[in-house]
């Protein structure tokens, strides 16, 4: 399943992250977005972009298209 698909509160191991440029797999890695390290959607922003997820204990703003590109499994 994709980051995006999480509901608030839902906690999933990163699998793969497919679609992204370089460049963006590279920021997301330098912010401890990697393959099976566990994310915790905390919510989603009024109108639905960006998505608020933690990530070994820091918070980060995601754009929803980005989260979409993140294969998870549902923990």
């Amino acid at each position: 399943m994709k980051l995006s698909d999480l509901n608030d509160g839902d906690r999933g191991t990163v699998l793969a992250m497919n679609g992204l440029s370089n460049e963006v797999r590279k920021k997301l890695m330098v912010m401890g977005l990697l393959p099976n390290t566990e994310v915790t959607l905390i919510r989603r922003a009024p109108m639905g972009d960006p998505l608020q997820v933690e990530v070994r204990g820091i918070s980060l703003a995601m754009r929803e298209s980005i989260a979409s590109s993140i294969e998870v499994e549902k923990a």
